[in-house]
């Protein structure tokens, strides 16, 4: 691990890829001889492409990783800033109703807001439904592959051409 750290697998640097032969092969060389040069050398190339393409990939992870750790900061100063936003809500409301029954019409808008996102989400969750297409195929397959269904190499196996129909859904998303 001559330019890599012990901490970090993937190397700062990518070792270049000379364009001129370092051992030259003699004008005389037989076929063997210049087959395994070329694979020696298509080697050290698909080596070298795979260091640039991991070097090129963790540069790219860690500043997206960075600029989401600003993203969850930015979250979190926000969370905290609408328990500021419901307090000047409440207080705006004690102007014109009791103080007690400002904080509870708060608190009620919170619950109702709450219910609303938490339909939201149960809806787009009960859209799950799992892998049908694949369970399918592999069904369509298992049956083609078992013993019972092999026919002579003169008939052609019977493909099934039906269409699922697209899921019903009454939730309007």
């Amino acid at each position: 691990m001559s330019n890599r750290d012990y901490h970090n697998p993937v190397p700062n640097t990518v070792t270049s890829i000379p364009l001129a032969d370092a051992h030259p092969v003699s004008a005389d060389a037989s076929i063997g001889e210049l087959v395994r040069d070329a694979t020696t050398q298509v080697s050290h190339l698909v080596r070298a492409e795979v260091e640039l393409a991991k070097a090129e990939i963790t540069r790219d992870v860690k500043k997206g990783l960075t600029g989401s750790v600003f993203f969850i900061l930015a979250l979190v100063v926000l969370l905290y800033s609408t328990f500021f936003m419901f307090f000047f809500l409440a207080e705006l409301l004690d102007t014109w109703v009791w103080r007690w029954a400002a904080f509870l019409i708060v608190f009620i808008l919170m619950l109702v807001v709450t219910a609303v996102f938490a339909l939201l989400g149960y809806l787009k969750v009960r859209r799950i439904r799992g892998p049908r297409q694949t369970i399918e195929s592999v069904k369509e397959t298992s049956s083609a592959l078992s013993p019972s269904n092999f026919r002579s190499s003169t008939t052609p196996a019977t493909v099934s051409t039906t269409t699922p129909s697209p899921p019903t859904d009454t939730s309007g998303w």
